[in-house]
């Protein structure tokens, strides 16, 4: 069990392939694609060596840029901060190297089929990340309302605590039609999946998380549902997200994106940057050594975007920020899409306005961290109690509060080795109030409301450098953490995730390409980030009079019999 409040089927991967993040909304295997030994396909001698803008150098940008660079065209990629995006790795001043702290995404589910394939492809390795009540995580402590209960395992918890793991898997199930839903995605039976999806798209796009909780009867506690909000389900609590659109939620929990995370050992940051290295094994039209770094002058991307336009020829014009204009008949765009909208200067023929609304309409999700560094994992230390006899329990555990901290993570090595505490992940509104506060007033707090919990344990004691954080609502290129869908978004997210399918658009709204996190019907999560990249692979390829092979018909190829479900717009 790797959640405070389960998923109502259990499995063990004996009895079941593990899922894939492949729907319900658009069920295509990306995982067989990229595996299959055709490749994703070709493009006209004619066309090898032409330039193609990739803007953005997140895991997305450099998917897309990675993979057309092996279809013989050039990418050439723009990036205003540090390739990476929100895979974002740092170090502590003056600390061991190996000390790191992940600023964005670090725990990512085994259902990421497509992001596992360039994990794998780049030679790193993954380990279980500490999320409460995992198998691997030593021990959780679970504080409401000043009352704290340690764990090892749920049954460890109240009473209380089950009953509203045993709600959720009842709401889900009278509500959202879990275990079909789930057995059809295991099984990838995409009729099944489809005829569900479309049946609960039209009945529960207007509601909330919170209103899906209040109209079941599982739910008709309120102790139930504020205890489920602040202790949640595999991740921590989630009452940030009871504003949001419930299909967002239960996109995670089908797919298992909640569930059994693993950690990329020396840090995410490492996936993008080390694709930026490779050298293809197969690559078509440049000789072989060649990788994005040698593509590109001194092997650095180009600077940020400053604008963006369409000249003569339905081609896309790109300045950026050292002045230099240049033009391009494709474009893929995997920045954050609210950068369109401020950074980047742009002309409204670049889109549809249909799909400037849908831009405008994209909602973002706070979230802050901060991180310190200590000189071992103390917490597995064992407590005594007054009397100085052993409890026989670790003095401090993973930590899911209401108090200022949220969710406190403890990240080592090794008993002998320093050590990584995430003091507080929190979002929203919890993120919010920490905006104007340093990293150090930051820490100060987190000490206060820790200490509270643990009123015998001197963290401070085994500080060994400066903390470090991030909020991403105040991050100029991102202004926000992930994209998170209001009720009624849907049919926004539907244009902006199909903008890949371009033959119904006037030729002037043509070649360029929007791909990444917020494009995704999984925001939050990287493997959205590779499926877009992988649409708008295909999306470029097509624009040039590419194809795939018959045997591996990619995302635009099959779109016809799997296309998003489409609400009526009166």
């Amino acid at each position: 069990m790797t959640s405070t409040v389960p998923n109502a089927v259990e499995h063990t991967d004996e009895q079941q392939p593990p899922i894939t993040m492949f729907g319900p909304d658009f069920p295509y295997a990306y995982d067989d694609y990229l595996a299959h030994p055709a490749g994703l396909g070709q493009i006209p001698a004619t066309e090898h060596g032409t330039e193609v803008a990739v803007i953005g150098g997140g895991l997305s940008g450099i998917v897309a840029a990675y993979e057309l660079m092996k279809m013989g065209l050039k990418p050439v990629v723009y990036e205003a901060d540090r390739i990476g995006g929100r895979l974002r790795t740092v170090g502590f001043d003056g600390c061991d190297p190996s000390l790191t702290a992940e600023m964005g995404a670090m725990r990512f589910p085994p259902s990421s089929t497509a992001l596992q394939h360039y994990i794998d492809l780049v030679g790193l390795t993954t380990r279980p990340f500490p999320n409460p009540l995992a198998e691997t995580t030593p021990s959780t402590v679970v504080d409401l309302k000043g009352e704290s209960h340690y764990a090892e395992t749920l049954d460890d918890l109240p009473q209380v605590y089950r009953d509203v793991a045993d709600a959720w898997g009842r709401c889900l199930e009278e509500g959202a039609d879990f275990s079909d839903m789930n057995r059809a995605l295991r099984e990838r039976d995409v009729p099944r999946i489809r005829e569900i999806w479309a049946r609960l798209v039209e009945k529960l796009d207007n509601q909330t998380f919170y209103g899906f909780l209040c109209d079941s009867e599982a739910f008709r506690s309120f102790r139930h549902r504020e205890i489920f909000g602040q202790v949640g389900f595999g991740t921590g609590g989630w009452d940030t997200d009871f504003p949001n659109s419930i299909l967002e939620i239960l996109r995670v929990v089908y797919t298992e994106a909640d569930d059994h995370h693993r950690g990329i050992v020396g840090g995410s940051q490492q996936l993008p940057l080390r694709m930026w290295e490779r050298e293809p094994e197969k690559i078509v039209h440049w000789p072989y050594g060649t990788s994005l770094a040698s593509l590109h002058v001194d092997g650095e991307p180009r600077p940020a975007v400053t604008r963006l336009h369409r000249t003569a020829g339905n081609h896309i014009t790109v300045t950026d920020a050292n002045g230099d204009i240049r033009t391009y008949r494709a474009a893929v765009f995997t920045a954050q899409s609210w950068m369109l909208l401020s950074k980047i200067a742009c002309d409204d023929s670049l889109f549809p306005i249909d799909h400037w609304t849908a831009i405008e309409r994209t909602h973002y999700m706070e979230s802050s961290k901060l991180f310190v560094p200590v000189d071992r994992p103390f917490w597995l230390d064992k407590a005594v109690d007054d009397q100085g006899n052993p409890t026989g329990r670790d003095v401090m555990s993973m930590t899911l509060t209401d108090r200022m901290t949220r969710g406190t993570y403890l990240l080592d090595d090794g008993p002998d080795r320093p050590a990584v505490i995430c003091l507080s992940y929190t979002w929203c509104d919890d993120s919010l109030k920490w905006l104007p506060l340093s990293a150090n007033e930051r820490m100060e707090v987190m000490l206060k409301s820790l200490g509270e919990i643990y009123p015998k344990v001197d963290i401070r004691k085994h500080i060994i450098g400066n903390p470090v954080t991030v909020s991403w609502e105040n991050e100029p290129y991102f202004m926000g953490a992930f994209k998170a869908n209001l009720p009624g978004h849907y049919r926004y997210q539907r244009r902006l995730f199909t903008h890949f399918m371009q033959e119904e658009l006037p030729a002037d709204k043509r070649g360029i390409f929007l791909a990444g996190d917020d494009i995704s019907w999984t925001a939050g999560w990287a493997e959205g980030a590779v499926q877009t990249a992988l649409n708008a692979v295909w999306g470029v390829m097509h624009h040039f009079g590419g194809e795939t092979d018959p045997t591996n018909p990619g995302p635009g190829d099959v779109y016809d019999e799997i296309a998003p479900v489409e609400l009526p717009e009166d």
